[in-house]
């Protein structure tokens, strides 16, 4: 029975691609709850299924078994309560950032039963979400005219522009610098403190996914299963300078052996140890 404490619950989740000789597992027996409001973390070696996983709870690929429930109600595909940011920043190009954000509102399901006081609390929204981004003085820009981390806060402010329950974000910084992506762990911080949403973020570094998460769910490849949930012991007033506190880099290099043990990478690096020493012995 679903907990109705839970924004999300998956059991027993598995999902396959093709039939046959050619069957493929993807996803195997995931089992995770996540709380309303909890942002989660999910990291793991390439090929762990962290983007199939994301874009199954956003309804863009179907599971095969099991169940998969976002408040209480079965994920059957996409929604208005969920929402989704990717690495490639999907603007439209030839809508200004202003029309890009409000983009959404055109969509039908947005319209249904809308009142004049609903389109000017919707004007006020897409304001206040361009002046939180910085993105006021850019708001008659087109994309091609934006940086990538500017671009990233567009997508960012058009997903959170309907109040959706979830925010599903598949490694949204991982095309930036670094400087700049500091800045957006930062404004990602101000963000989920701000509105209180349910975030699912997807990453390949552990680091980014410490800093920003309140869990870090480790995957495991071949075929996609979760691993390990490690705890955040961090409060919600975070700071740059808490990536160099001992107790931080503890908990990064805990989950970094876990997914080096999941991959096989240390096997794999001790065989490269091995032929690098017969080699040299020949």
């Amino acid at each position: 029975m679903t907990n109705p404490v839970n924004k999300i619950s998956i059991r027993h989740l598995d999902k396959h691609y093709g039939a046959g000789a050619r069957r493929t597992q993807a996803l195997h027996n995931i089992n995770l709850d996540i709380a309303a409001g909890e942002f989660i973390t999910l990291v793991g070696a390439s090929g762990c299924g962290k983007s199939t996983l994301l874009r199954t709870l956003g309804g863009l690929e179907e599971y095969s078994i099991g169940s998969l429930a976002c408040n209480g109600r079965p994920v059957d595909g996409p929604g208005p309560d969920r929402a989704m940011v990717f690495q490639s920043y999907s603007l439209y190009p030839w809508l200004t950032v202003m029309e890009n954000i409000r983009f959404c509102r055109k969509l039908h399901f947005h319209r249904d039963n809308t009142t004049s006081a609903d389109v000017e609390q919707a004007s006020g929204r897409s304001d206040a979400l361009l002046a939180l981004m910085g993105l006021s003085h850019v708001k008659h820009a087109y994309p091609a005219e934006l940086s990538g981390g500017m671009q990233q806060r567009v997508a960012i402010a058009r997903a959170l522009m309907v109040r959706p329950d979830v925010l599903l974000m598949d490694e949204p910084f991982g095309a930036l610098d670094a400087q700049t992506r500091e800045v957006m762990h930062d404004l990602m911080r101000y963000l989920y403190l701000l509105e209180k949403t349910t975030v699912v973020f997807v990453t390949h570094d552990v680091e980014e996914a410490i800093y920003l998460g309140q869990r870090v769910v480790v995957m495991a490849p071949r075929p996609g299963r979760i691993d390990s949930v490690f705890d955040v012991p961090f409060g919600p007033d975070r700071h740059q300078d808490l990536k160099l506190a001992p107790e931080f880099t503890e908990l990064k290099r805990r989950i970094l052996d876990r997914i080096r043990e999941t991959s096989g990478m240390k096997t794999d690096l001790e065989q490269l140890k091995k032929l690098t020493e017969h080699q040299h012995g020949n």
